[in-house]
């Protein structure tokens, strides 16, 4: 599946980018499926790739509540954690927004992904252009950036302690954006920076 190329003048690139990102902003995306995605409100999750095993029950309960909101999911989907989060969003009637650390020209499209961009639900989205073809911890770092300029507001699960995760959670506070994550004792250093916790009793309430 030939991909679509969306540039700053065009009416689906997302305004957000250049906000958040300034002069990082990618000129240009390369798009698979539907562009349209992009104009709702959307849901970034990122999660460390270890996670304890207490947290990844919980995630996995809040994402099948929200896989019938209809809501929008971003992420890079690169940790364990994540894998798993989209197998679980992709059997709901949300929109996805798939975003690999690399170039998405000429990229494979996996059976389970046919069927939601027939529907119109799922969109890969990538800034990277096409000589930029292996995923890399730099790109991989440029993608996450990426991510959370682009989502309305942003989902953490869990970031280890000293770890790259909860670095970039720093940061991203930084900015203004709403951030969340579990209501578990094991996220108390993400709570104390600021982060709000959330439950499944008021996930609903995320975007407010």
């Amino acid at each position: 599946m030939n991909s679509t190329m969306l540039d700053k003048n065009s009416g689906s690139y997302p305004e957000a980018l250049s906000r958040y990102l300034g002069h990082h902003a990618p000129k240009t995306l390369a798009a698979i499926g539907n562009p349209d995605i992009l104009q709702n409100q959307s849901l970034a999750v990122f999660c460390s790739n270890k996670c304890p095993g207490n947290i990844i029950l919980k995630t996995y309960d809040l994402l099948r509540q929200l896989r019938g909101s209809g809501i929008a999911v971003v992420s890079g989907f690169h940790s364990a954690i994540e894998r798993e989060c989209l197998n679980i969003l992709l059997k709901g009637r949300q929109s996805v927004i798939i975003c690999p650390a690399r170039s998405i020209e000429g990229m494979r499209i996996k059976p389970e992904y046919r069927k939601p961009l027939e529907d119109g639900r799922l969109l890969i989205l990538s800034p990277f252009s096409g000589k930029e073809k292996r995923i890399s911890s730099d790109r991989a770092v440029k993608r996450n950036y990426f991510v959370a300029a682009l989502a309305t507001a942003i989902f953490i699960p869990y970031a280890a302690p000293g770890s790259k995760t909860e670095k970039f959670c720093q940061e991203i506070l930084k900015w203004g954006k709403r951030v969340y994550t579990t209501d578990d004792e094991k996220n108390t250093s993400l709570i104390e920076t600021g982060i709000k916790t959330i439950s499944p009793e008021n996930f609903d309430k995320w975007y407010e």
